[in-house]
């Protein structure tokens, strides 16, 4: 068996298009414009890439961008100013802060201090407690990106079994509700799991974020099954000098041989990130003004 290749550029690509034809119905019906505003604390080439492809997509599906740029020694009290007039601005739907922070800031407390309406990123507390009790919430891009996958893959998910390999907040925990509202029978694994190759083996679904490269191997996998790949690991590439190599959790040449369905790494699940950001700013705006959601983009 060869699986097929869940192709996430291509699907985000699409829910990009999907986001830009919402927003040109707000303007043109409502008047209404979202916009998304970006914190960024330091000068982390990384997060400033990452921060640039962020403004540029937003542009580009016609919503509104704002980017505030503070230096790395900027207080705690400096910051929360700058959040708490984003979260009293009526043309604002979603506010994120870039991250790593610097050290002298804690993340959780910049978290909270973001509106959770306006928290587009889903890490509130209040998020997480909405997604865990069933309620209407704004959910982790990452892993809304995942189920918007799964459900362009496989369709009704009700009955089959699904093993997250990981348990962070970030991703494994909001991954297993998820999977738990459409009916699956869930299992969250992770790297003190008792044989959790067995475990892995019974899997209809096999959601990989441990954060291990290629820790996943292809006889780990169920035939047949589905597998989303959430891991990222940098290597110096083996055939190109000064060049690097993303691997993957899955060592997807094994893994590709003996599941149904299999996203790849680079090219899966990484670019549904930036787009589920814009699906939720998209969301948030909508509910901040009574208005119908666009279908297809929440959970």
């Amino acid at each position: 068996m060869t699986a097929t290749i869940i192709d996430g550029k291509e699907f985000a690509a699409r829910v990009r298009g999907q986001v830009a034809d919402h927003v040109t119905r707000l303007k043109t019906d409502h008047g209404i414009t979202p916009g998304l505003a970006v914190v960024l604390v330091g000068e982390d080439p990384a997060s400033e890439v990452y921060v640039a492809a962020k403004h540029r997509q937003t542009v580009e599906v016609g919503m509104a961008s704002f980017e505030h740029k503070l230096p790395a020694d900027v207080t705690e009290e400096a910051l929360f100013a700058v959040i708490d007039k984003l979260n009293d601005d009526p043309s604002v739907h979603g506010i994120l802060c870039q991250f790593p922070v610097p050290d002298h800031l804690d993340e959780r407390r910049v978290v909270a201090r973001i509106n959770p309406a306006k928290d587009v990123d889903g890490l509130s507390v209040t998020n997480a407690g909405l997604l865990a009790s069933g309620e209407t919430g704004l959910v982790s891009c990452t892993p809304l990106g995942c189920l918007m996958l799964l459900r362009d893959e496989i369709g009704n998910m009700s009955g089959m079994d699904a093993v997250v390999v990981g348990r962070s907040n970030l991703f494994g925990k909001p991954m297993a509700q998820l999977l738990l509202q459409e009916n699956c029978t869930v299992t969250i694994a992770h790297s003190r799991t008792r044989d959790l190759a067995d475990v892995c083996r019974r899997a209809d679904i096999l959601v990989a974020a441990v954060g291990r490269a290629e820790m996943v191997q292809g006889d780990w996998v169920k035939p047949g099954a589905t597998v989303i790949d959430v891991g990222i690991t940098r290597i110096p590439h083996p055939d190109k000098p000064g060049k690097s190599k993303l691997l993957g959790d899955v060592e997807f040449a094994s893994a590709s041989e003996v599941a149904g369905a299999i996203t790849p790494v680079p090219g899966g699940v990484g670019p549904m990130t930036i787009a589920c950001l814009l699906a939720n700013t998209v969301t948030a705006c909508c509910r901040a003004h009574g208005l119908a959601e666009p279908e297809g983009l929440t959970a």
